[in-house]
């Protein structure tokens, strides 16, 4: 705790912004935590710390407090230095300025040879970072993930100056930062991969069953689900339902120390979605309702008129992020453009488009490049008619 509390004053001691990142094992244990931060800051030097040894690091967030972080692919580390007590009070995300710069590729390791002719290897990207003690290598692979990043937000600075968005950029950057984090799904065995392969309830009913005694049993060892059965064995049950050890082994994706030895863990779990499938109310519906528009290629039977202002809205802000270097998708979510065409304002016009993007939670900036243009297409969807 002495070497932590001394990085601490370091860190409150040093200038400018602080580079942040973070390390985890999801592939390997169980959840989203971190198993190692890389802190650097101009004049405290580069921190490695294993958060694993301490309760929180909330005497690092108190020893940055008004200080400017910079992450790359700010939404992927924050959950889980959340989980430790740390959240940024001002946000600079090198990935995201990337997209908004118009970056070919945005992978840390692309942009610092683009923009700082550095290459960086990333051979540990996708190791066991929960492994102790950590190799030496591997250390200065961490190492390097924050070395270089107060200089990569320089000279992205300059360059989102230069194109003018670095307005869009600081926009961006703090609706990451003030955006709770999202709370635990519903049903989130739904999320199983190749589910839609299954078209009756009762089969579902065997997946969430299997699901949640993968998920338990992975919990309770901390390690990831997918190392003990993959998703795909827990689809390939549900299809077959085997109702024996034997025939549950010769199932697909049952191969592996995990599969054998808690065959008949497995195999409760069938038999226990099998016996709610009996029971109305503990039988999942097969489809769950969803709250926004239906998928784009149902809309020219169900309603063709907001399936026309989709099509039209669709090429006209496409092209304008084309002529500002924009991936689309930066420039208005996908999402927010079919709401606002499924459900536009009752009365259609430029203060009315504004407020529903606004609402459906576009940033400024957004709403003032794309708003007359939606509207102009919500207005008159087939122009060359």
């Amino acid at each position: 705790m002495q070497e932590l509390e001394r990085c601490a004053r370091l860190l409150a001691a040093g200038t400018g912004p602080v580079a942040v990142d973070a390390e985890r094992a999801s592939g390997f244990r169980y959840g989203q935590r971190a198993f190692l931060v890389q802190i650097k800051r101009e004049g405290a030097g580069i921190w490695l710390i294993d958060p694993e040894a301490f309760d929180d690091l909330a005497v690092i967030q108190e020893s940055l407090a008004g200080v400017e972080w910079i992450l790359h692919a700010a939404t992927q580390d924050l959950p889980c230095l959340s989980e430790l007590g740390m959240w940024p009070d001002r946000l600079f995300d090198t990935e995201l300025a990337g997209r908004i710069l118009g970056l070919p590729r945005v992978g840390l390791a692309s942009v610092l040879e683009q923009l700082l002719g550095v290459t960086l290897a990333k051979e540990h990207s996708a190791a066991d970072w929960s492994k102790r003690p950590l190799p030496e290598d591997w250390l200065r692979y961490a190492a390097l993930d924050v070395e270089l990043l107060v200089e990569l937000r320089a000279a992205m600075v300059g360059m989102l100056e230069a194109s003018g968005k670095l307005g869009w950029a600081e926009e961006e950057f703090e609706a990451i930062r003030t955006t709770p984090l999202p709370g635990p799904r519903t049903d989130p065995w739904r999320r199983t991969s190749g589910m839609h392969k299954l078209r009756r309830p009762q089969q579902l009913a065997v997946v969430r069953e299997l699901w949640e005694a993968r998920e338990a049993l992975a919990r309770n060892r901390d390690t990831a689900p997918g190392r003990l059965i993959p998703d795909s064995a827990i689809v390939s049950a549900a299809a077959a339902q085997p109702s024996t050890v034997p025939a549950l082994l010769k199932t697909p994706g049952f191969h592996g120390r995990a599969a054998a030895k808690e065959a008949p863990r497995w195999l409760r779990a069938i038999q226990a979605g099998q016996a709610a499938a009996r029971t109305p109310d503990r039988l999942p519906a097969l489809h769950v309702p969803n709250e926004g528009p239906p998928p784009p290629r149902v809309w020219r039977d169900r309603n063709p008129l907001a399936d026309r202002r989709l099509k039209t809205a669709k090429e006209w802000v496409g092209n304008k992020a084309e002529e500002l270097n924009l991936p689309t998708e930066n420039l208005l979510t996908p999402d927010t453009l079919r709401r606002v065409c499924w459900t536009p304002p009752e009365a259609i016009d430029l203060d009315s488009v504004s407020a529903a993007l606004a609402d459906l939670g576009a940033r400024r900036w957004q709403v003032r490049i794309t708003a007359p243009i939606i509207t102009v297409a919500l207005l008159d969807p087939d122009p060359a008619a």
